[in-house]
């Protein structure tokens, strides 16, 4: 993967290519944010921008013997340690053909994606002691080409803390020419000892240009596009899930709407009907809805205060909002924010749904009379 190939990121793609032209590389990095602001393409790029024999100032060639193994993920000199699901295998190693069809197919993913494909029982995933044994092992051996070892943690947080104390003197004192990456989204998560060790760039949202561009390229229509630019936020990752789910758009307009409905109307038996409606749909679906639901609520603020300047939202959308951003102010809407957020927190903690969503309904009767 070249820099050219990494979406946004622009500085940190300056600093990183200041680094090896000046011979300045730091020997552990911390790429702290979330997946799908590039963090690991971001690291790919940079090490075939490391290893490339004939790199310009801008970029690797992307056609030399190093490039080319880096692109397929298969240079004997980069190493990739990941969460894997124990009980099926304690070290990365046994799990490298899914993780290459993975980058193969994307290098924007999310640790449930992962997990969707590594584990059909999608179970937890960490980083094991015996993971922390292999790369130390690894890393002793010398460079197959003579050069840098480049060793990708990714999600960094997932070590457990036996793992991450096992590391802590190689990452202090590394060998010659080892260098080290780690992913991490939650640095709280981490040892703090690990941390202090690492030089943290810190991934920033993608810019909403580079998004547009990006969805563009998956074949979005300009009637589309400027909806999904605001509910990705900045996350390739959820823009990529929204083109999963964008057959789908207009069944969670309908429902939103519908649930707006029936609460203003205070109507009690459609309430408890769409509740139970809800709650037999898959739990997929559910987060998905929940998601669409905050989408539209801030979407609501933004026409209220701003006369639609910053608001992005679809046709059909805007329709609706026309009435009913009105009952979305300063009054309500941190109430509608928790309910909604604090109900995607739970259905992930397997939360029973016909309960969770009953909940949901009582609250938002009571809050969007509350303008």
């Amino acid at each position: 993967m070249q820099f050219s190939d990494v979406v946004g990121l622009e500085e940190q793609k300056h600093v990183l290519r200041n680094e090896v032209m000046n011979d300045t590389v730091s020997h552990a990095k911390l790429f702290l944010g979330k997946s799908g602001h590039g963090g690991l393409p971001l690291a790919l790029a940079y090490t075939q921008f490391l290893f490339c024999k004939n790199r310009t100032e801008q970029d690797s060639c992307g056609v030399c013997a190093s490039c080319l193994k880096v692109k397929h993920f298969q240079h004997p000199d980069l190493h990739f340690s990941f969460p894997v699901v124990q009980s099926l295998g304690k070290t990365s190693d046994l799990f490298l053909q899914d993780w290459r069809e993975q980058l193969n197919e994307t290098p924007y993913f999310s640790l449930n994606e992962w997990v969707r494909r590594a584990d059909e029982k999608e179970r937890k995933p960490i980083i094991s002691t015996d993971e922390s044994q292999e790369i130390l092992k690894k890393l002793s051996l010398k460079s197959f080409e003579g050069g840098y070892k480049v060793m990708i943690i990714w999600k960094a947080e997932e070590m457990n803390a036996a793992c991450a104390n096992k590391l802590l003197k190689i990452l202090e004192e590394p060998t010659k020419d080892t260098v080290f990456i780690l992913l991490a989204e939650q640095q709280e998560q981490m040892l703090p000892t690990i941390v202090s060790r690492t030089q943290t760039t810190r991934m920033p949202r993608i810019d909403a240009d580079h998004v547009r561009g990006f969805l563009r390229e998956k074949g979005v229509k300009n009637t589309d596009l400027e909806a999904l630019v605001a509910r990705a936020e900045g996350d390739l990752v959820v823009a990529k899930e929204l083109l999963d789910l964008q057959g789908d758009q207009a069944e969670l307009r309908d429902q939103f709407i519908q649930l707006m409905r029936v609460c203003y109307k205070k109507d009690v038996i459609q309430m408890l009907d769409w509740a139970e409606n809800t709650a037999a749909i898959n739990r997929e679906r559910q987060k998905s809805f929940l998601e669409y639901a905050l989408h539209m609520f801030r979407q609501s603020l933004l026409k209220n205060y701003t006369q639609d300047q910053l608001t992005r939202v679809s046709n059909e959308e805007e329709s609706f909002l026309l009435n009913f951003s009105k009952f979305i102010t300063g009054n309500n809407i941190f109430d509608f924010t928790k309910t909604f957020n604090d109900a995607h927190y739970h259905l992930e903690r397997n939360a029973n749904p016909k309960i969770l969503f009953t909940s949901v309904c009582f609250k938002v009767m009571r809050f969007i009379h509350h303008a």
